[in-house]
């Protein structure tokens, strides 16, 4: 991680399920409501209505929406969910673990010398605390959070002010997600994109595409590398 970067394009993480493994949830969804099956649900169900905000003009953090989504996947199935229930579910959000392939990629990709920062949908606390617990926060030169314009991605303003930000044209970062509506996003804003394609994620066709598709992210760095020498 001493490299000095010397590439032209930077690298842009989406961090829950991009790097986070949400998998973790499971058990809580298993549990709770008797299927493992509805974190899945429930996940889909909050990039939603993150979106649905953003379109209608309303922002909330996004911890404060991932618990309101989660009472309202519990309503319509006719679940009770119990304070202790609440209080598990965040400190298991607040704890997920990387990706097993996750700190050799990004090893790889410091020593090839590009620079490497995060934009997540999490609060700028939440989001840096869960890379700090992760031991993933080394490896970024920042980490921003839709937070600081208040949209959820995939806003178009979102991307555009972590160019401003670093001060570099669109073309010049490149985002990793395991999302499509992430990668369509930074698309639109100009950026290159790589989908890292893991069990649930997949690429849209229609659309514009990544030029990378891989199913996890040491592959993706492998490609990053090899494209963007």
């Amino acid at each position: 991680m001493s490299a000095v970067a010397t590439r032209g394009r930077t690298l842009v993480f989406d961090v829950n399920e991009t790097l986070l493994d949400i998998e973790v949830l499971n058990p809580f969804f298993e549990r709770v409501f008797g299927d493992a099956r509805v974190m899945r649900q429930w996940f889909a169900e909050l990039i939603l209505y993150s979106e649905a905000l953003t379109l209608s003009g309303e922002y909330t953090r996004f911890g404060t929406l991932a618990v309101a989504v989660l009472q309202m996947v519990a309503t319509f199935r006719q679940i009770e969910l119990k304070d202790g229930d609440l209080e598990e579910f965040k400190s298991t959000m607040s704890k997920l673990p990387p990706h097993r392939e996750v700190p050799e990629a990004l090893e790889k990709l410091a020593n090839a010398g590009f620079r490497m920062m995060t934009l997540t949908n999490s609060a700028g606390e939440a989001g840096k605390a869960s890379l700090v617990q992760a031991r993933l926060y080394d490896f970024f030169e920042h980490t921003f959070s839709v937070d600081e314009v208040a949209k959820f991605k995939p806003a178009r303003e979102v991307y555009v002010h972590v160019a401003r930000a670093l001060n570099a044209q669109p073309s010049d970062l490149r985002l990793i997600a395991s999302h499509t509506w992430d990668t369509l996003g930074a698309l639109a804003a100009g950026y290159s994109a790589a989908l890292v394609a893991r069990p649930g994620n997949a690429p849209l066709a229609v659309g514009a595409q990544p030029d990378i598709v891989e199913p996890d992210l040491l592959q993706t760095a492998t490609r990053i590398i090899e494209v963007d020498r």
